[in-house]
């Protein structure tokens, strides 16, 4: 009998040792389910930063402007991300099935480079076009009439488009001066089209060549694209006729100066070179005074990819401005600012802070092609007067084009 009260004791005691041992198995695999999801979540995070150049650190020295437009870009991404899965490669307009099943249209020899450029600005514009006009249309479509939530959604829409907090308001106020609860939907799209073709009209580059040789200081920070826009403005000056020269006064940067000598010579232009860690304005003088010796017709000087902060080497670019006026007075003739499209709004507070050190002519904007952020362009003309002379949309060499608002609009809403 005492047997068998010891065994069903050590029984008992066994059991309650293999429960207690379960139970924290249990505990310890959840807590670790929740480590990990965790951890998923914050690369979820980190991913979504990086994609969209925002991170929580960032936030806190943006504009109110800026963190207005980051806050409704990060409630839109989920609605961006589900929308954008939907539509991407398959998406294709009316015009580019009928080319498909037709091939393009009647064109004389004259006007089919013309019209391949607009087919490219076009598909060059279709990131922009799927996060911003779709979403337009989205929104008004099975809509009849206009209400209030209707413009919140559309002012939404316009900021995480990047056109800026600024903007987004003036449209709005433009379009509520033309319409009432009455009006029918497709108003708005159409007051829309006519108010970004009017913004982007009203500012443009009344730069002529008179004054041989033409002096373009190139200005721009590091990543933007400056040294192929340069190679690829000198090849549209070289197809127009025109002598060009290039000076590589960029002699921060390691391996600037190789980099630019190589796209010269597959351009086929001349460079004016010094070794690195010369100094820039050196490089500068040099140039025009060869340019002036040698009749050329344009003078494309590289400048470093300096950072809009670093107060020496934006000291440096009003030096070789100064330089370039006592040598040839009236040069620089005009100073263009490399923006990229993708970096979004910071691309206004770098223009903004160029704007100081020098005097902006023109605006060119690059990797228009490869963004959802083309909305930029508008904001830009819009709050900082310049106007954009150029517009990358491509890797060829052909790709830099002179800026039209009509075509840029007509691209964008493919009317």
């Amino acid at each position: 009998m005492v047997m068998d009260d010891q065994f069903l004791l050590f029984s008992l005691i066994y059991t309650v040792l293999f429960c207690l041992i379960l139970i924290i198995f249990i505990l310890i695999n959840k807590e670790e389910d929740q480590e990990q999801e965790e951890s998923r979540r914050g690369n979820v995070r980190r991913q979504r930063e990086d994609e969209t150049g925002v991170d929580e650190g960032l936030k806190v020295e943006q504009s109110p402007e800026i963190q207005k437009a980051v806050d409704l870009e990060e409630l839109a991404s989920h609605r961006e991300d589900v929308e954008e899965q939907g539509a991407r490669e398959d998406e294709e307009s009316e015009d580019e099935r009928t080319e498909q099943e037709h091939g393009p249209p009647d064109l004389n020899r004259e006007n089919k480079e013309e019209y391949n450029y607009i087919q490219r600005l076009r598909q060059g514009l279709e990131a922009t076009r799927r996060g911003f006009i779709k979403r337009i249309e989205a929104l008004l479509k099975g809509k009849t009439t206009v209400d209030h939530q209707m413009i919140e959604e559309l002012e939404e829409t316009l900021i995480t488009a990047d056109l800026g907090v600024r903007t987004t308001h003036k449209l709005l106020e433009k379009i509520n001066a033309h319409i009432d609860r009455h009006d029918r939907v497709e108003t708005i799209s159409e007051l829309l089209v006519q108010q970004i073709c009017e913004i982007l009209s009203s500012k443009k580059s009344t730069y002529e060549l008179i004054e041989k040789p033409q002096v373009i200081l190139m200005v721009g920070v590091n990543g933007a694209g400056k040294t192929t826009t340069i190679a690829k403005l000198a090849k549209l000056h070289l197809n127009q006729g025109r002598k060009v020269l290039v000076a590589a006064a960029d002699t921060y940067r390691a391996a600037a100066i190789e980099q630019l000598e190589r796209w010269c010579e597959v351009v086929g232009v001349e460079l004016v070179k010094q070794h690195e860690g010369a100094d820039p304005s050196s490089v500068l003088f040099e140039a025009v005074n060869n340019a002036k010796n040698n009749a050329y017709d344009v003078l494309i000087i590289d400048t470093a990819g300096r950072l809009h902060t670093k107060k020496n080497l934006m000291e440096e670019l009003s030096k070789m401005q100064r330089t370039s006026e006592k040598v040839l007075p009236g040069s620089p003739h005009e100073v263009l600012l490399v923006l990229d499209a993708t970096t979004g709004q910071n691309a206004i507070v770098q223009a903004k802070e160029f704007r100081s050190a020098t005097r902006v002519t023109d605006i060119v904007l690059t990797k228009l092609d490869g963004t959802a952020k083309g909305g930029i362009i508008i904001g830009i003309v819009d709050e900082l007067g310049i106007p954009v002379k150029y517009i990358g949309i491509g890797e060829r060499m052909d790709d830099l084009r002179p800026f039209n608002a009509s075509e840029f609009t007509e691209a964008l809403f493919q009317q």
